[in-house]
């Protein structure tokens, strides 16, 4: 009795005529599988389907008023049915007949799936069109608009003004984009130098403009001549303060006042009152052990002083 598997001797039986074969043998056998397949998938494409494909988008509106501020929708999903050469068609890389759709501007924040079942039937050419897979897409449309800005130089990190002076070529520029970021720029422009100027008074800067997304301007940097803005020097004279006195005694300065000298920028001086500055003397702290004159020192100043010094170099404290 035979100890050979029935499965086995199937097997055997379904793999022997493949066994010894010229290689024209395989040729044939290739050649009958190519067309067997070609067959099958002819017939399978000759079928109608019903699935779910993203169908290119199109939306039209006036560029030359309107501008998108984020990017605006390129497909839709929908749920088609049709006959497998159309499906095909559509997930291939060839050329397919966008729906078109028409933007009436800002007003216009979302296409419903009513807006856009128009235009993919019209579109879509032999595929029936069920339904839309998402209800709503959402669009972003803004007035397009321009804007001259003056230049001036940005303030400091710290908030202080500058002490330069700058003189811009060109001393304006003229911003485009949407209406809701041109609007908020500054008035004037700032332009932000890429490094603290080096001392010079009569070198040139080339300054890029920058601005924020979807914002272009009319030029892409400036040339910024930096000139040091002129001071004006005031002497003032305060009357000190003396810390840390021993409790109980009255002392006598000499001289009463200490004069100090500031410095401002011109249009900084009318906001400057003396009650500002506070000048103070620590009582210990003596130039030498044998005398009795003390330093004085500048504890307060408002913050639009640009430069001070103490002129009063000693002030004698003498007890009453």
């Amino acid at each position: 009795m035979s100890s050979v598997r029935p499965s086995t001797r199937l097997l055997r039986w379904f793999v022997s005529p493949f066994f010894g074969q010229e290689r024209s043998y395989w040729r044939a056998v290739l050649a009958c599988f190519l067309v067997a397949s070609t067959f099958w998938l002819l017939n399978a494409l000759n079928k109608t389907y019903t699935t779910r494909i993203t169908y290119p988008l199109l939306c039209r509106y006036d560029d030359a008023r309107f501008v998108p501020v984020q990017p605006l929708p390129q497909e839709v999903a929908v749920n088609v049915t049709g006959r497998g050469w159309k499906l095909l068609r559509g997930q291939l890389p060839l050329e397919v007949r966008p729906a078109e759709v028409v933007l009436r501007g800002p007003a216009t924040r979302y296409l419903t799936a009513s807006a856009l079942r128009p235009a993919l039937q019209q579109a879509m050419d032999g595929l029936q069109l069920n339904y839309l897979v998402s209800d709503t897409l959402w669009v972003d449309l803004d007035q397009l608009v321009s804007r001259r800005l003056p230049l001036a130089l940005s303030p400091a990190t710290d908030g202080a003004a500058l002490p330069y002076e700058a003189r811009f070529e060109p001393n304006a520029v003229t911003f485009t984009g949407p209406a809701s970021k041109v609007n908020s720029l500054p008035d004037p422009y700032p332009v932000h130098l890429p490094q603290a100027p080096a001392g010079s008074t009569d070198g040139d800067v080339r300054v890029p403009i920058g601005g924020p997304d979807q914002v272009q301007s009319d030029v892409t940097d400036v040339r910024v001549r930096l000139v040091r803005r002129p001071v004006v020097t005031l002497p003032v004279d305060v009357v000190p303060e003396l810390l840390d006195a021993p409790a109980g005694r009255r002392f006598r300065l000499s001289p009463a006042t200490v004069r100090v000298r500031l410095q401002f920028f011109p249009e900084d001086t009318a906001a400057f009152r003396p009650d500002q500055l506070r000048v103070q003397l620590h009582y210990g702290q003596f130039v030498s052990p044998t005398d009795s004159v003390l330093r004085p020192f500048l504890s307060r100043k408002p913050p639009q002083v640009r430069g001070y010094l103490v002129l009063t170099r000693g002030v004698r404290v003498q007890s009453e």
